[in-house]
């Protein structure tokens, strides 16, 4: 019988398929009713693609997952591998643009529904040091001390993994979620799997999954995909600090060369970013996707992509 490797649940094609693909709603009401706290009643998923269809074996994709809860709410869930600069100024972003789309210029505010966001990190935040694995965020009255909440229609949660290591004995419904995606063949997640229907599911679907050819070619080139954008990031900071040193030292301060390597660690990642854009946009030329949705992907303007096609 041939040996099949077990396919990573943290990589975010895998990750997509467990969670996003429309017939795993038991899973991804399971997994979010733990981070939520809270009962779901319904949840749609049809919004999301299925990416191995769409993609076949290119390596890039937009791979978060949107989930429709209870017909009221809207949930955005990202996993994010690779460390990159200003992960909390993209993960506002990522929510504002969730909450905005939801109404036409003209249209009622009052038909805007709640907005959650919840990022996945596999990587430890620095902003959030003193912070256990899992954090919620809303707006809150700072001025008086009340802690009064200005609205519910804003809710982010962030969980960093690595901040799970060492609570493997902790009994906390959300961490079986998370080993599960660290080690989905671990001993807690096996005995964990006895009394959570949702989390044996998700394990048997990830079995299977890791018995598809199609499937685990599709994984490869997406683990490739992201070794090559740490790779191109890693080497921007490296740029960066190299040329950030030296502005600094033809300024002759301490305070030159920090400021310069600051600012060269910023224009080293947008070099190394850039060329990682334009590749992408090349690849998904070849599949023929329309330029709008290629600039929205990618961050390109409409008009840099007309010089990549020229």
């Amino acid at each position: 019988m041939k040996n099949v490797k077990t396919l990573s649940p943290k990589l975010d094609v895998v990750f997509q398929a467990l969670f996003g693909e429309v017939g795993n709603e038991s899973i991804t009401k399971g997994f979010l009713e733990t981070i939520l706290e809270r009962k779901i009643d319904s949840i749609d998923l049809s919004r999301n693609p299925i990416l191995r269809r769409e993609f076949k074996d290119e390596k890039l994709g937009v791979l978060d997952i949107i989930a429709k809860l209870d017909e009221n709410e809207i949930c955005n869930i990202e996993l994010q591998i690779v460390d990159k600069k200003n992960i909390i100024e993209r993960i506002l972003y990522y929510w504002s643009r969730l909450y905005s789309r939801q109404i036409k210029s003209g249209e009622d505010y009052k038909i805007l529904q709640k907005a959650i966001v919840i990022l996945i990190t596999d990587f430890k935040i620095e902003d959030l040091e003193e912070l256990d694995y899992h954090s919620r965020w809303k707006i809150m009255e700072d001025k008086q001390g009340k802690k009064i909440i200005l609205t519910q229609k804003l809710e982010i949660d962030i969980i960093e993994l690595p901040k799970i290591i060492g609570k493997e004995k902790e009994q906390d419904n959300l961490l079986d979620w998370l080993y599960f995606l660290e080690n989905p063949k671990s001993e807690r997640v096996t005995e964990k799997m006895k009394e959570n229907e949702n989390l044996k599911e998700a394990v048997k679907k990830l079995d299977n999954l890791s018995e598809d050819e199609k499937m685990q070619r599709i994984a490869d080139l997406r683990q490739k995909a992201i070794m090559d954008e740490k790779a191109i990031y890693e080497k921007g900071l490296e740029i960066g600090i190299e040329k950030g040193i030296q502005r600094g030292m033809e300024k002759g301060m301490e305070e030159g060369i920090q400021r310069g390597i600051e600012k060269g660690i910023e224009k080293g990642i947008m070099e190394g970013s850039q060329k990682e854009k334009i590749e992408i946009a090349k690849k998904m030329l070849k599949l023929k996707i329309d330029k709008e949705t290629i600039a929205e992907a990618t961050g390109l303007t409409e008009q840099e992509i007309e010089k990549i096609l020229n």
